[in-house]
């Protein structure tokens, strides 16, 4: 058996895998990616980036390369329960208000050529068999290989086999409606089949006792999602035929729409479980390995990429020795209640999209779609939908402490800027917009000081930004040299080695 050691293992090699080993390998740590299958599988899964997403990949340069492989869509908001009316995201002053339609394989392919180019490596075909957690070290057996590492993030997956080889419960509650998600192709098609990806509520259909979701991804390629009304369906591990996919296409867009083929497909539930602790001593959990929901408005990809940008500085400043104690804590502290608020919003979700309502929840649906005609009642759900609303609790009395910032233009001593091009090293930044920072301030290597000015007002003079793009200090005049600031870089825990 070969052994090896490296300083972070991560199981699993999808986005949030991928993700994660690209944050560690920019920070310089040591990272290595296991994942079970030989080779990608091109299918379209989640195939979906929220605007809070798309505006964390742009800080890192990571976006361009993925517009260039996105599916064309209508200039269209997001949803909430598949209601007919699009969540607005401008007014929460974003460059990306719309979702972004990529299919998951090619979001995992560019990752995947970025974390190797930072450094990372990723193995494919390596099975994670074996985890032995110790104190200080975890070492991980995947097939012939057998891995020692200070850190094991788990980014498994809703099935995930690390956690299953802790015997860590995943409490919750089971699936009640299962469906069908398959990439096809059709070799004929109906009026009623949609030609463009729009709001989902033009993508929706039901009939003759099916439900089903049609998404052209161009030419004659579509994914489908569907499922019967009546909520029957075959065994969760029964494998999806063509029969059953014909049965469902024709008896929603008629029998004129043609299957040509099935490039992939698979059965899934509305479960919704979480993990009580996202970490374990040296093992963590991120992505659906530590939260599963109902796959409504769009979240789990989003939500595990986002889990990925918040342990990544944290992961990589514990490794290198320069974070304070609590930091790699704070992970779970702050990630946990942003994945059981999503598990709480999806199950509200579940109720009112239901494919065959009550009464009274088709009278329910009606009062929510004209609540969310209401602006404000809008701006909140496209808030929460799209991540950008999201604030952690970190300690600090500036209204900004714990909120995005977002991504305004800047003028600084090099030129034109914007707030987006400041990260791309996996830095803190220190943005000084008023003069207030003393030239003679000392900080740390991974703490970056930008003297600028905005025309937009952002709400303060100074302030100390993380390298996930969320503010942990602010101040509004003078006091941008005092002791609030120097605590606020050792808490984030970007101090010297």
């Amino acid at each position: 058996m070969d052994e090896i050691e490296t300083e972070v293992v991560v199981a699993g090699a999808g986005p949030t895998g991928l993700m994660l080993a690209y944050e560690l390998a920019l920070a310089g740590v040591e990272t290595l990616v296991l994942e079970k299958l030989p080779q990608r599988i091109e299918q379209v899964k989640g195939g979906g980036i929220q605007p809070r997403t798309a505006e964390l990949l742009e800080s890192r340069g990571l976006l361009e390369p993925l517009l260039r492989r996105a599916t064309p869509r209508e200039p269209v908001g997001g949803h909430f329960a598949a209601l007919p009316v699009p969540l607005d995201c401008t007014p929460w002053r974003t460059r990306h208000p719309f979702p972004i339609a990529i299919p998951q394989w090619e979001l995992e392919e560019v990752l995947e050529e970025q974390a190797t180019a930072a450094g990372a490596r990723v193995l494919h075909g390596a099975a994670v068999s074996g985890v032995e957690p110790g104190d200080d070290r975890v070492v991980v057996t995947a097939g012939d290989l057998r891995v020692r590492a200070r850190y094991l993030v788990a980014c498994d997956g809703g099935h995930s086999t690390v956690r299953k080889l802790l015997g860590l419960p995943f409490p919750g509650r089971p699936g009640t409606r299962q469906a069908v998600l398959a990439d096809i192709r059709l070799s004929a098609v109906s009026p009623l089949v949609p030609r463009r990806i729009g709001h989902i509520s033009s993508l929706t259909r039901q009939a003759d006792g099916y439900w089903a979701m049609l998404v052209p991804l161009g030419g004659d390629r579509y994914r489908i999602t569907f499922g019967r009304t009546d909520r029957a369906g075959a065994d969760r591990d029964t494998p999806v035929t063509d029969e059953e996919i014909i049965a469902g296409l024709h008896a929603v867009y008629g029998p004129e729409t043609s299957l040509g083929a099935v490039d992939n497909a698979s059965r899934f539930t509305d479960a919704t479980r979480q993990l009580e602790h996202y970490r374990v001593g040296a093992v963590l959990f991120a992505g659906d390995a530590a939260h599963i929901h109902p796959p409504l408005g769009g979240q789990g990809l989003n939500l595990g990429i986002q889990d990925a940008f918040n342990l990544g500085w944290k992961l990589a400043a514990t490794v290198q020795d320069r974070a304070p104690g609590g930091l790699l804590d704070s992970y779970h502290a702050e990630r946990h209640p942003v994945g059981a608020q999503v598990l709480h919003h999806t199950s509200a979700q579940r109720v009112l999209a239901d494919p065959d309502p009550s009464e009274d929840v088709a009278a329910l649906r009606d009062i929510f779609a004209d609540l969310l005609r209401l602006p404000d009642a809008n701006r909140h759900l496209a808030g929460l939908m799209s991540g950008l609303s999201l604030r952690y609790e970190l300690p600090g009395d500036h209204p900004l402490t714990g909120q995005r910032v977002p991504d305004a233009d800047l003028v600084a001593d090099a030129g034109p800027t914007r707030v987006s091009a400041l990260f791309g090293a996996g830095h803190a930044v220190l943005l000084d917009l008023a003069g207030t920072v003393p030239a003679g301030l000392r900080l740390p290597p991974r703490v970056d000081l930008v003297r600028a000015t905005c025309a937009d007002d952002l709400g303060a003079a100074a302030m100390l930004i993380r390298p996930d793009g969320y503010v942990c200090w602010a101040a509004d005049g003078p006091a941008a040299s005092g002791d609030a600031l120097l605590a606020a870089i050792a808490v984030v825990g970007i101090a010297e080695r």
